[in-house]
């Protein structure tokens, strides 16, 4: 009777089934995990919604592409990162998820193909498998830091692949892309017809300049390239739906894809005025909120990387991102660690398996989580660690 889009075994897994157990049984939980922005103890401004009250809100004038002043304010925050880019390049989606949505449909035909980086975000495979799209992933490479692996994607493309997906920043794995990957990216793309996306959300939260790092791909121009960002991680504000897709790379085949990009969007009008009405206000009032998330994050990995100094587990190099991955002993899987964590001391921390993290034992923590909790939680894991290590 359903759609075979819907192949996923629906049932919890053991860490679900745990997690909601202790819920319901009322027993302390230090959530490691916290993602939320709204949830982690940041200071809003007082007046950050009020654009949201405006009175013309109330009237709806559909438009394709989004509010002629909403584009301009996304082209003001590029702009004000040092990249031009023009609002008849811009258009908005009501999320990034959603704009995935409209790229595959505008780039790939049921059963086509589009390459994503591995480890990455787990919910590529379900917004490809809503379009009846497959995805394909391609290696990147530990060698003391993160990188592409150029042979190994390039090894990956076949005549059914349409995209190859650039996570710049990818949050998992605190890695940006580099200049040298998007010159090697580029030429291939162009002379095999595909598209780059550039999943950009979390670019704006390095903790060092990096000269190798590549810019945004907004400015592309050598192959047909789509950047996506939005509210969710720009302002720290995921309740406010608001993302957008930047086209770019040569003048006709940008200018033909935000035509169709365009007729999708019409086709849903999902967008909601009163934010987009409200996005020049919502965009200026992100910098507060970004200071607050990038002092957590980098106090949060300093003080980690000073504690887990001398101990049997640490952490991987990241450039930026709010999250941090600990390498720990391989005498238990990732899922006993989790579970045990969880069960015996309250932490709920992820492993590394659902982010596709090759071998064992990983466990990714959120920096994002306020600091007296990640501390408490982080020393917790640390005791469970000495306990097991000292038998």
């Amino acid at each position: 009777m359903f759609s075979a889009r819907f192949h996923w075994d629906p049932r919890p897994n053991r860490l679900t089934r745990l997690l909601q157990a202790r819920r319901e049984a009322g027993a302390e939980i230090l959530d490691l995990t916290e993602s939320n922005p709204t949830r982690a103890g940041l200071a809003y401004p007082e007046d950050a919604l009020l654009p949201l009250a405006d009175p013309g809100g109330l009237t709806y004038d559909p438009s394709p592409a989004g509010l002629a002043a909403a584009r301009d304010a996304v082209a003001s925050y590029y702009a004000a990162r040092g990249e031009t880019v023009e609002r008849g390049r811009i258009l908005l989606t009501a999320s990034t998820s959603e704009g995935y949505a409209y790229l595959f449909k505008l780039l790939a035909d049921p059963g086509d193909e589009v390459l994503v980086p591995r480890p990455s975000y787990p919910l590529f495979d379900f917004l490809a498998a809503m379009e009846s799209v497959t995805v394909r992933p391609y290696p990147l490479a530990y060698h003391g830091r993160w990188s592409i692996d150029l042979d190994g994607l390039r090894a990956a493309v076949n005549e059914r692949i349409r995209a190859i997906v650039l996570v710049h920043l990818n949050n998992f794995t605190g890695s940006f892309v580099k200049r040298a990957e998007v010159e090697a990216l580029a030429p291939l793309c162009r002379d095999r017809g595909l598209a780059l996306i550039a999943d950009e959300v979390f670019a704006d939260y390095a903790f060092a300049p990096d000269a190798e790092r590549a810019g945004s791909l907004c400015g592309a121009r050598e192959c047909l390239a789509f950047t996506m960002s939005g509210l969710s991680k720009v302002a720290g504000m995921p309740q406010l739906k608001l993302g957008w897709i930047v086209a770019g790379g040569p003048r006709g085949l940008a200018d033909e894809a935000f035509e169709k990009l365009e007729w999708i969007a019409d086709t849903y009008l999902s967008v909601s005025t009163p934010v987009q009405r409200a996005a020049p206000g919502l965009l200026a009032a992100a910098e507060s909120v970004q200071r607050q998330i990038r002092g957590r994050t980098r106090s949060n990995l300093e003080w980690l990387c000073a504690r887990l100094r001398n101990t049997a587990a640490g952490v991987l190099p990241v450039e930026g991102g709010w999250y941090a991955v600990l390498q720990v002993p391989r005498v238990r899987s990732e899922e006993e660690w989790v579970l045990e964590l969880l069960g015996s001391h309250g932490v709920l921390v992820q492993p590394g398996f659902f982010y596709d993290f090759p071998g064992e034992a990983y466990l990714v923590a959120s920096l994002l989580t306020p600091e007296e909790r990640f501390r408490t939680g982080i020393g917790r894991l640390l005791a469970s660690l000495t306990s097991l290590t000292s038998l």
